[in-house]
């Protein structure tokens, strides 16, 4: 959300900010229902004083006993009564309006954010591992004789529809590895503290991190009201929503393992087969609440934290900024670490991370007192994948699949399947 006072001091440098991001200028709508909004307020006071005043001349006619100069001035406050109520509710309808208007607009770029229409125009700034090489023609994760007894879509789209999978045996314990060996990682070396959520959010917790109002068809709604979380950003973030700490609470840095749950909405066609793109994974997510002098270095440390994963895991990958145009709703700058699959020949995405400066601060209200007894200011948040647990299973199967079927599984996991070292193509565990 946006500082409407910021953008009637610079409407133009808002108009440009947005248009890196490919929108025409909203100010000057922006400005025009500020105008009439204050305008109404400042009717609804003055009506407030006309009203007061004169419900003091009131006694005094009374008193001095001219009937007709009090009948008058009782008619005048009942008119300027009705007109104050009058005022006030046209004064909130159009700071509604203006919420609305605020709310539907995405988060400003850094300056040093890439401008472009789409992932052709993000820029690469990191790269590590080299991809391997084979000396056969390598599979996708479902294609592998390794996971075929444990990766069932079939019974999956039998039980729910479409883009589900029912996982068991040796593939769903190596599913269960990976997120446990994420969570331990990011404990006991990166500083991050565990934490366990809902699932299920009401309303307004959507509002809070940028979901709601615009992206309402990406997500599920019960009849009851709850929203299902489409990421554990919504619960990690909104931990701080209406709240102001001492500026010594930050920075604060949340990590949970949950279910997640998206519509794909617009996503008819793509990543149809296997598990690239589900209504129902899990993931691993971290959240960063920081001082706002801290969350761009913040930025830095998360992206770092992530990579590290993969790195232990020995899965190549490169990491890039998203441009203006393909990053998210509430982000001012992105980066996307995509991790290498040879089955499809090219990296393909594993963790977002992304900084979002006062934006999501400001829909949750979301404050802190700073140590010197300064004015409250906005929190910065930041949030990112550590990672998505079912594309990281996608990347251990696909870059450790051997000639035989079987699937060599990263040293790094090695403690947390027993010892075990290999799926076997008989989908086993060895």
């Amino acid at each position: 959300m946006h500082d409407i006072r910021t953008i009637r001091d610079n409407p133009a440098a808002f108009d440009a900010a947005l248009s890196r991001r490919g929108m025409e200028p909203q100010s000057p709508s922006i400005l025009a229902l500020d105008e009439e909004r204050r305008a109404a307020i400042h009717a609804a006071e003055t009506a407030q004083a006309d009203q007061k005043k004169a419900a003091k001349e009131v006694g005094a006619a009374k008193a001095a006993g001219n009937e007709a100069e009090f009948e008058r001035l009782r008619a005048l406050v009942g008119e300027k009564k009705a007109e104050v109520a009058d005022m006030q509710t046209r004064a909130k309808e159009l700071d509604a309006q203006l919420n609305e208007l605020l709310m539907g607009l995405p988060n400003l770029p850094y300056d040093d954010t890439p401008e472009g229409a789409d992932e052709d125009d993000n820029v690469e700034i990191h790269r590590w591992g080299t991809p391997g090489s084979f000396d056969f023609t390598p599979m996708e994760h479902y294609e592998l004789p390794a996971v075929q007894k444990g990766m069932d879509f079939e019974t999956a789209a039998k039980l729910s529809g479409s883009r589900f999978v029912v996982l068991s045996g040796a593939v769903a314990r190596l599913h269960r590895a990976l997120a446990q060996f994420m969570l331990d990682t990011h404990t006991e070396e990166n500083g991050l503290t565990e934490t366990w959520t809902p699932v299920l959010v009401r309303e307004e917790m959507m509002y809070g991190t940028g979901q709601l109002p615009k992206f309402g068809e990406d997500s599920y709604q019960t009849r009851e009201g709850w929203w299902l979380v489409p990421t554990a950003e919504v619960t990690l973030t909104n931990i701080v929503n209406g709240m102001t700490v001492d500026e010594d609470y930050l920075p604060r840095r949340f990590v949970a393992h949950t279910q997640c749950f998206r519509s794909e909405a617009g996503s008819a066609g793509r990543d149809t087969s296997g598990m690239l793109r589900q209504h129902q994974f899990e993931k691993v997510e971290m959240v960063s609440v920081t001082h706002p002098d801290k969350s761009r270095e913040e930025l830095d440390r998360m992206t770092g934290c992530a990579q590290g994963i993969l790195e232990k895991l020995g899965l190549p990958y490169r990491t890039v900024v998203l441009c203006t145009g393909d990053m998210g709703f509430g982000a001012r700058r992105t980066h996307d670490i995509e991790v290498w699959l040879p089955g499809q020949d090219s990296y393909r995405e594993i963790s977002s991370v992304s900084v979002c400066g006062d934006f999501q601060a400001r829909r949750m209200n979301a404050r802190f007192k700073p140590g010197d007894g300064g004015k409250p200011g906005y929190v910065h948040t930041l949030n990112g994948s550590g990672l998505a647990v079912g594309r990281c299973l996608i990347a251990v199967l696909e870059n450790g699949q051997q000639a035989d079927g079987s699937v060599l599984l990263p040293e790094a996991l090695h403690p947390w399947l027993g010892g075990k070292t290999t799926l076997t193509a008989d989908g086993e565990l060895v």
